[in-house]
């Protein structure tokens, strides 16, 4: 060390942070890790220029250098302590180098070199950690040895390093709080060392990281209400700190808008999916950064894909809520209850009234103007339940509008699987506004929309390949004739003398339903076309209520042949007999279809006396 001027070593470490910093396609084909390689040599070289560490931190054995070692993670406090003189020196500076080479083999995919390198960083810092000098490196080493031990799959571990990072964090905020020393200021000259608010963004952005992959170790661990807690906290910090790539946070925040849809917190999830609009309109309008090499509008693909995805999750959002209140406000047979409806307007006013103190406590992105430009596209969505019509459309044609968005690029060639369900986010969001109309001739025109966007893809679809969406759509369609049929029944009752094309659009409806609940019903049967003895779990409850459908439908059929009819009737029969008989060998099923089963049976007590008067009728004449 002695022979080779401090600068010279110094120039060594910077040359190595720029190769490491080379993209690797910008490498040889046929050498992607060329610039990581001749990085790590340089880095080696400055290692061995340092020299050896100091030998009572050498000789520690690797199993006290887990995320279990050391005071701090046994719950007790790190002290703070700076590492001052020649030694102390020497050991901090090599520990950036451990550091380094430790995320060089890491990123050459040599995992197991890696974690020995980050290892040594964290033992040779560890009676330092929390000072002004350590801190940083420290929670970084911590940080990345979370990933390693996250892409093995050991997601405990992975936590246990991860909290230790945001244990450090915390404890030298409190007690410290001045912005730390960066890592590569340890070879920097003085007149090239950072400003106070340079290190101050470059710490939080450490911390940061922390609270991101956090968020990922507790989804992984199934802990999503924490899991959801640090993405909102880490999305709302990287607005605080402009440290941020528009599409990638953009899509997190439409992600995160999930997690608050599937609680049923419709104000957070509006609130995230309006940041993740204002903020994906901000791209290419943000120049490039060390994070963001490439300008975002030359990928226009990744563009499409997540405006996409974000549209998708938009369509989620404006279906949960109008399904949630057609639960909230439908009878026992699924029509709209005036009296429940009446009760849902009374709490409205008290819904209003707490919205503000609601808003106060929840996490709100951005501030100034980004914070005005959110509230501006919250306020042209509702996050209450509709209680009528008017509401309900408002909700159905913002979904409708993100359902053409999506379309634009999840098209049926290449995204078939994606396709399919955002045409069937589509179908539902007709089907449940028709819960909200009136007008019974207008219900059913809403069901002929749902058929004609519906019926198209069984005629692309391979059954052999897409087996379980081809019965998904045919059940869905099977159902969207049914409820027109229904509906044509009710319209018919109304009249005193239904004429012969009403009775015929009627019996046309049913024979429509039947011929696709009986598609569904055959996608069921084994190669030999037998119908299972057994249905598997994830088809019961489809397969019971499209036995009961048919079992009704058959009973509906209008004819004035009473042969016919009585053929009608013993087809129905035999479908309503099935159910009972099937749960009487399988019990659990009864769980599924209790309402339906219990209807079976009174048909099944009810039909043969009504079958019987017929034969009596038909002899007599």
């Amino acid at each position: 060390m002695a022979n080779v001027p401090w600068a010279e070593v110094c120039e060594k470490f910077q040359a190595a942070l720029a190769l490491s910093r080379v993209e690797l396609h910008k490498n040889p084909e046929k050498e992607p890790y060329k610039s990581k390689y001749s990085a790590r040599a340089l880095l080696e070289e400055v290692k061995a220029l340092l020299g050896p560490a100091p030998e009572d931190e050498d000789e520690r054995p690797e199993a006290e250098d887990g995320p279990g070692a050391g005071d701090h993670a046994l719950g007790l406090p790190a002290e703070v302590v700076e590492p001052e003189g020649p030694v102390a020196q020497r050991a901090v500076r090599l520990a950036v180098i451990e550091f380094h080479l430790g995320v060089n083999h890491i990123d050459t995919e040599e995992l197991s070199a890696g974690e020995e390198h980050l290892v040594k960083c964290l033992r040779l810092l560890r009676p330092y950690r929390l000072s002004h000098d350590c801190i940083s490196l420290c929670i970084q080493a911590q940080n990345n040895l979370g990933i390693l031990w996250s892409e093995r799959e050991e997601i405990e571990t992975a936590q246990a390093y991860l909290e230790s990072s945001e244990a450090l964090y915390n404890q030298y905020m409190k007690e410290v709080g001045s912005p730390p020393l960066d890592p590569t200021e340890r070879f920097l000259p003085e007149e090239e060392k950072l400003t106070e608010q340079e290190r101050s963004k470059r710490f939080e952005k450490v911390y940061t990281h922390n609270l991101y992959y956090l968020a990922q170790v507790y989804q992984h661990l199934e802990m999503f209400e924490k899991a959801a807690h640090y993405c909102h906290s880490t999305l709302k910090r990287q607005l605080e700190h402009n440290a941020y790539h528009p599409i990638e946070w953009a899509i997190n925040a439409a992600t995160l808008s999930q997690f608050y849809i599937n609680k049923l917190c419709f104000m957070e999830a509006r609130h995230c999916l309006s940041a993740a609009n204002v903020i994906f309109g901000q791209t290419g309008k943000i120049s490039a950064t060390e994070d963001t090499p490439e300008a975002e509008g030359e990928v226009p693909e990744l563009y499409h894909q997540r405006k996409g995805e974000i549209a998708r999750c938009w369509i989620k959002y404006c279906l949960t809520l109008m399904q949630n209140a057609q639960l909230s406000m439908q009878d026992n047979i699924g029509e709209l209850d005036l009296d429940k409806q009446s009760e849902l307007r009374a709490l409205r006013k008290k819904e209003l009234d707490e919205e503000e103190s609601i808003r106060k406590k929840a996490v709100q992105f951005g501030t100034g103007e980004l914070c005005d430009a959110i509230s501006a596209v919250e306020e042209k969505v509702s996050y209450l339940r509709p209680l009528d019509f008017e509401e309900a459309r408002e909700l159905f044609l913002l979904g409708q509008h993100y359902v053409f968005e999506a379309k634009e690029f999840f098209q049926i060639d290449g995204y078939v699987t994606d396709h399919i369900e955002v045409v069937q986010d589509h179908s539902a969001l007709f089907k449940v506004l028709a819960f909200f109309e009136t007008d019974m001739e207008r219900r059913c025109k809403m069901h002929k929309r749902r058929i004609a966007m519906l019926e198209p893809l069984t005629v692309d679809l391979n059954p052999q390949y897409y087996l379980l969406v081809n019965r998904q759509i045919q059940f869905e369609i099977a159902h969207a004739y049914y409820d027109m049929m229904d509906l044509k029944v009710a319209i018919a009752d109304r009249l005193r003398d239904p004429d012969s094309h009403i009775v015929k659009k009627i019996n046309n409806l049913n024979k429509s339903a039947l011929k696709y609940y009986q598609l569904f019903l055959d996608s069921l049967r084994d190669p030999n076309k037998v119908f299972p003895e057994h249905i598997g779990e994830d088809v019961l409850r489809p397969a019971m209520l499209a036995k009961f459908r048919v079992a009704r439908l058959y009973g509906k059929i209008i004819t004035a042949d009473p042969k016919k009819e009585l053929e009608n009737l013993a087809t129905s029969l035999e479908h309503y007999k099935f159910i009972v008989d099937y749960c009487e060998k399988h019990p659990e099923a009864a769980q599924e279809i209790e309402v339906e089963l219990e209807l079976s049976k009174e048909m099944v007590s009810l039909l043969p006396t009504k079958m019987e008067r017929f034969r009596t009728k038909m002899a007599l004449t």
